[in-house]
């Protein structure tokens, strides 16, 4: 039952993104900076917890957790580093992920060509 709950959560926040694209003029890099600021205003408002606990992988591995663990790392910064924490706690929080998509980046890029279609 853990496996259906996260993929019809994780395939409906897919879904919207997807009608973003299709129905609107809106283009890919502004949806992902919105799914980001939804994720950030969610976590501002203490609402992504309860919503996480629901829906465990299916709201977390999307990008939705990823401005959550910006604004996790952020909010906690401020509160130990002061002002200077909102500016270097999302980085803190999320360093690991960003490395990762860096290193997996520039693997791909040795073993594939890019070209135009």
């Amino acid at each position: 039952m853990y496996y259906l709950w996260v993929f019809l959560i994780g395939g409906f926040v897919c879904m919207l993104g997807e009608m973003l694209l299709i129905y609107t003029n809106i283009t890919s890099a502004r949806i992902l900076v919105t799914f980001v600021l939804i994720g950030v205003v969610l976590q501002a408002l203490n609402l992504f917890a309860p919503i996480s606990e629901f829906a465990k992988a299916g709201i977390n591995v999307p990008i939705i957790g990823f401005g959550a663990s910006l604004a996790k790392g952020a909010m906690s910064a401020v509160k130990s580093k002061g002002l200077l924490g909102a500016f270097t706690g999302g980085l803190e929080a999320t360093a690991g992920g960003i490395a990762a998509a860096v290193i997996f980046a520039f693997i791909f890029a040795l073993i594939f060509r890019s070209r135009t279609k």
